[in-house]
C-alpha cells in the first residue's frame, strides 16, 4: 500500500524542510519515495504545497484527490484550500497560525474567520495546534514545522528512530536537538507515546 501525505503552508514556514524530513524517514525504512512540490511565489508569502508518497513501489509523486491519509497545514486557510486531497477518514493536522495575504491586508479580500469549531465541520479527524506557540516554548519558533510533523507522524507507520535519523540528516547540526525536541512535542500533543 502507498502512503500519501500532503503538507501545505506559506513561503518561509519550512514546509519544504518538513517534507524532506518525512521523505528521508521513509527512505531510512527502505521505502520507495516520490515527492512533488509547488511553491510559486513562495518567497513572497505565497502558497506552498508538497506531496510525499511512500511504499514498496511508488509510480507517481502526485497525490490523487481524496487519497491522502494525512494533510498537514502550517496555516489554517491553506488547510481548507487543500481539503480535496484528504481521503475520507484521513487525519488533518492544522496549526492555528494566521498569515494574512497581501490581498486581504490591502483591503481587497477579507481574510475569513476560521477557528477549530469551523474546521471540525470539514475535518472530522482534526488535530488543531498552535505550532508556533509550542515551538516557542521549546526555544525556537521556527521549529513549528517540526512540531506539525511530529503530530502528523502519529498516523504514519514510520518508527521514531527513522524520524530522529532523518532530522539529523536534514537540519543543520546546531539545530538537531531543538528539532528532535519539537518533533517529540508534536507527537505527544497528537496523542503519541515517545517512549
Amino acid at each position: 500500500m502507498t502512503t500519501s501525505v500532503v503538507l501545505v503552508g506559506v513561503g518561509g514556514q519550512g514546509i519544504l524542510l518538513a517534507s524532506e524530513i518525512l521523505a528521508q524517514a521513509a527512505v531510512f525504512m527502505g521505502f520507495d519515495v516520490k515527492t512533488n512540490e509547488v511553491h510559486g511565489m513562495a518567497q513572497r508569502g505565497g502558497s506552498v504545497v508538497t506531496q510525499i508518497r511512500f511504499g514498496r513501489e511508488v509510480f507517481s509523486p502526485l497525490v490523487p484527490r481524496k487519497s491522502a491519509q494525512v494533510l498537514g497545514s502550517l496555516e489554517r486557510i491553506e488547510g481548507l484550500r487543500n481539503i480535496d486531497y484528504l481521503a475520507d477518514g484521513g487525519l488533518a493536522v492544522i496549526s492555528s497560525q494566521k498569515i494574512i495575504p497581501v490581498t486581504a491586508s490591502t483591503g481587497g479580500t477579507p481574510y475569513p474567520e476560521i477557528d477549530e469549531k469551523l474546521l471540525l465541520q470539514y475535518f472530522p479527524r482534526l488535530v488543531y495546534i498552535d505550532a508556533v506557540e509550542q515551538a516557542t516554548k521549546i526555544g525556537n519558533p521556527k521549529a513549528a514545522n517540526t512540531i506539525l510533523l511530529g503530530a502528523m507522524a502519529t498516523k504514519l507507520t514510520l518508527p521514531m528512530q527513522a524520524w530522529i535519523e532523518s532530522i539529523k540528516r536534514s537540519v543543520k547540526e546546531k539545530l538537531v536537538d531543538v528539532n528532535i525536541k519539537a518533533f517529540k512535542q508534536g507527537f505527544k500533543i497528537a496523542g503519541g507515546n515517545c517512549e
